[in-house]
């Protein structure tokens, strides 16, 4: 077996193999003459990782239990590697905790130069985890451009080396964030090619808030609370309002310190409960068996796509439900989590549709539904103007 093909089983697995050489070779094609052959996917390149700061900036001012923003600051990051570039993205809201200068200091010590294989995830994404506790985002933007290079080395985007069908992806929410009626009405109506909505809630004004969105449209609702609940009962008669609203399922109601109130809040509500703050990495999952219904996985809290993949695993097994989210993000981001969505119950992969200078073209919404394209690795390219 030669070198290329060792490296392709350890990175993709066997499964991934067979999906990735029938195009990459062709079955009457020789290994030495095809255009995108094994032997010639990994030579003795180095990565070369370089990241610079940028500013999203929001098409409306955006509101949730606890703070307002016109803008969302973000690093994006490039890995180059044989003449081929992989494209990352850290999204900072203030409530993360990171900040463009912690991440970029983060990312000075990451030093891709000493892998010459960048099918070796696993070793060099541990590697990466190793350097410092925290910095999720940060962590996550080098995951997100190792993936991306690594589909297009085999030229093939991730969901087909994955074995996802992209058939499978779910309706996108688009969310609605905490306003007046009047503005609240507004958005609504500019939502109106969407097939569910997100609702934040938490602001003092959650009926309001739900008459005003339901004097426009029928479309079922998924509510984010973003810990702006505080009482127990009252949070339970509000899910019971809000299921007789049309409403799905109920993000982060209570603190997330809150437990043994989640717990209680969860075996009584007669509509699914879901953790948001609270959930951030996989040792999370089964700790939350039992105090929620399900997660929400974001790529910025599981530092990226491998952590990410393993959560929908290990949520599964324990019979919990899966929805996959996003912060404010450019195309970038949202379309390598949209690579992992037709195995979630619910996607709000919305961040790049929230701001007016997305740098990047990738996943589409089209008819309310996450639409993946077959552009190699996360599957975005970027705009010429």
């Amino acid at each position: 077996m030669n070198r290329g093909r060792r490296v392709l089983l350890k990175g993709l697995g066997a499964g991934a193999l067979a999906t990735a050489l029938p195009t990459t070779m062709g079955a009457a094609q020789d290994a030495s003459t095809a255009p995108h052959s094994t032997t010639d996917l990994i030579r003795n390149g180095k990565m070369k990782l370089s990241f610079r700061p940028y500013e999203l900036q929001l098409k409306h001012t955006f509101t949730v239990a606890g703070n307002s923003r016109d803008t969302t600051p973000v690093v994006l990051t490039e890995i180059q590697y044989e003449g081929l570039t992989g494209y990352g993205e850290a999204s900072l809201p203030p409530y993360l905790g990171e900040s463009q200068q912690s991440v970029m200091q983060f990312l000075s010590k990451v030093k891709l130069e000493s892998f010459d294989d960048p099918f070796l995830l696993d070793e060099i994404l541990a590697y990466v985890d190793s350097i410092e506790e925290g910095n999720r985002a940060a962590k996550a933007c080098v995951d997100i451009a190792l993936h991306d290079l690594m589909g297009k080395l085999v030229n093939q985007p991730l969901h087909r080396l994955w074995g996802i069908n992209p058939a499978n992806t779910p309706v996108t929410s688009f969310t609605i964030g905490i306003d007046t009626p009047e503005v609240v009405k507004m958005k609504t109506e500019e939502a109106a090619r969407f097939k569910v909505l997100k609702v934040k809630l938490g602001g003092g004004n959650d009926r309001e808030m739900i008459e005003t969105v339901r004097s426009v449209t029928d479309v079922p609702i998924y509510v984010d609370v973003n810990q702006g609940w505080t009482d127990k009962q009252q949070a339970l008669d509000m899910t019971h309002w809000l299921a007789e609203q049309g409403v799905e399922f109920v993000e982060q109601p209570l603190p997330k310190t809150a437990v043994e109130d989640l717990a209680w809040l969860t075996s009584k509500s007669p509509l699914p409960i879901i953790a948001d703050e609270a959930f951030q990495r996989l040792g999370d999952v089964a700790d939350f068996q039992g105090v929620y219904s399900g997660i929400n996985i974001k790529l910025m809290k599981s530092t990226g796509l491998r952590e990410a993949q393993k959560m929908i695993t290990v949520a599964r097994a324990l019979d919990m439900k899966v929805m996959i989210g996003c912060m404010t993000e450019t195309s970038c981001a949202v379309s390598a989590a949209a690579q992992l969505s037709p195995l979630v119950d619910w996607a709000d992969l919305d961040g790049n549709l929230l701001i007016s200078n997305d740098l990047y073209e990738g996943v589409k919404v089209i008819d309310g539904k996450l639409t993946l394209n077959n552009l190699p690795g996360i599957g975005i390219r970027k705009r010429t103007a």
